[in-house]
C-alpha cells in the first residue's frame, strides 16, 4: 500500500492527532498573552508543538516551518518529525501565527499546520506573497490581475449581496493604500488588521465569521496554510510571490518556482484534495475562541479540516492543568 492510500486510509485518526498538535502549541504560548514578549511566546509554541509531533504515528517532513536549519533550532524547512511509521506526509505549520497579537493581547492568533501526502504542498520560501481569498462559490471568479473594484463586484455577485455589505480583510501598511482607497472610494467594508492574515483568509469561507474577502501582500508560508484550508472549504485563493530583492528571487528558484510573475491557483499551492488542516484559537478572533483559563482547567478552541470529504468539526476542549504537559510553562 503506498504512502498516498495511506494517508487517506488513516486520515481520521491523523486529524484528531493533529489537533493535538496545535492545541499544545497554543496552551504554551497563550500563558504570554499580553505580555509583551513575542520571541518568548514563539519559543514556547515552538516547543510545545516540536514535541507533540513526537507521539504522533507519521513520517513527516516540514515544508514550511520556522526558517532554515541554521535559522531554527526545531520545526525548520527539512525537518523530520513524527514517530515514524510508513505515512509519509508534507507538514506546514506556524506554531504561533501572529506574534504581535499575543505580545499585545490583540485578537486573531492562531496555532495552526496543514499536512498532505509527500510533494501536494507548494514549498514556500520565507517571502512576500500578494494574495487574494474569499469563500465557497467564488471559485474561478476572482483574479489577482483584476482590479480591486472587479474582485469585490464578483464576490458581491457570488454572495447575492451588495458592494457596501461585502467586508475585505486588508493588513494595514503602507504598501496597501491603493487597495485600501479603492475600497473606501467603491464603499466596500474594510477591516484593517496589525498582523496575521491565516485566520481572515479561512474565516471567508466560515458562514457567520463577517469576512468576506482577503486581499493585499503577506507572507508566502501563510499563504498556503490559507490556501489548504480553504481547499478544505471549497474556497479560493490565489497567490503570486512578491520577492525584495534578487536574493530572494533565487531562494524562490532554488525551491522550484521559476516562473516568479505565475498566478498561483490554489491547485498549485495545495494538489489534490487529500490535506487535513487545523488551527487552535490563541486569542479570540473571527472564528476561534482563545484559550480561557477557569482555577483548574483551561479551554482550547479548534477547527479541523479534511479535504477528502469536506468534513469541518470545531472541537471545545477542556484541559485539567493538574495533568498538564511538561511544556506548558505555569
Amino acid at each position: 500500500m503506498g504512502s498516498e492510500r495511506k494517508i487517506c486510509t488513516m486520515e481520521r485518526e491523523l486529524a484528531m492527532e493533529f489537533v493535538r498538535v496545535t492545541e499544545a502549541a497554543a496552551l504554551a504560548s497563550a500563558r504570554w498573552w499580553g505580555r509583551g514578549d513575542k520571541n518568548a511566546a514563539d519559543d514556547a509554541a515552538v516547543q510545545a508543538m516540536r514535541a507533540m509531533f513526537d507521539t504522533v504515528n507519521i513520517d513527516g517532513t516540514i515544508v514550511i516551518g520556522e526558517g532554515e536549519m541554521d535559522e531554527a533550532p526545531m520545526l525548520y524547512i527539512g525537518e523530520k518529525v513524527g514517530a515514524g511509521g510508513n505515512v509519509q506526509v508534507d507538514i506546514a505549520v506556524d506554531p504561533l501565527e501572529g506574534t504581535n497579537l499575543i505580545a499585545k493581547g490583540l485578537t486573531g492568533a492562531i496555532a495552526v499546520l496543514a499536512a498532505a501526502p509527500k510533494g501536494c504542498l507548494l514549498h514556500a520560501p520565507d517571502m512576500y506573497m500578494e494574495k487574494i481569498a474569499a469563500g465557497r462559490g467564488t471559485k474561478g471568479k476572482i483574479n489577482l490581475d483584476a482590479s480591486v473594484t472587479e474582485n469585490v463586484k464578483a464576490v458581491a455577485s457570488c454572495l447575492n449581496k451588495g458592494i457596501s455589505d461585502v467586508t475585505v480583510v486588508v493588513l494595514d501598511r503602507p504598501r496597501h493604500k491603493h487597495i485600501i482607497d479603492e475600497l473606501r472610494e467603491i464603499g466596500a467594508r474594510i477591516k484593517l488588521i496589525t498582523d496575521g492574515d491565516v485566520s481572515p483568509a479561512v474565516a471567508t469561507a466560515i458562514p457567520g465569521s463577517g469576512v468576506d474577502m482577503v486581499m493585499g501582500i503577506g507572507g508566502a508560508p501563510e499563504g498556503v496554510l490559507a490556501a489548504a484550508a480553504l481547499r478544505c472549504l471549497d474556497g479560493e485563493f490565489q497567490g503570486r510571490l512578491w520577492p525584495e530583492d534578487e536574493k530572494e528571487a533565487e531562494r524562490a528558484r532554488e525551491m522550484g518556482i521559476a516562473d516568479l510573475k505565475k498566478v498561483l491557483t490554489i491547485d498549485d499551492l495545495v494538489k489534490g484534495n487529500d490535506v487535513i488542516f487545523t488551527a487552535t484559537g490563541i486569542t479570540d478572533g473571527e472564528f476561534l475562541k482563545g484559550v480561557r483559563y477557569y482555577g483548574d482547567t483551561v479551554t482550547t478552541h479548534t477547527v479541523v479540516m479534511r479535504g477528502a470529504t469536506g468534513t469541518v468539526r470545531f472541537i471545545d476542549a477542556k484541559h485539567n492543568i493538574e495533568k498538564k504537559p511538561k511544556y506548558v510553562r505555569m
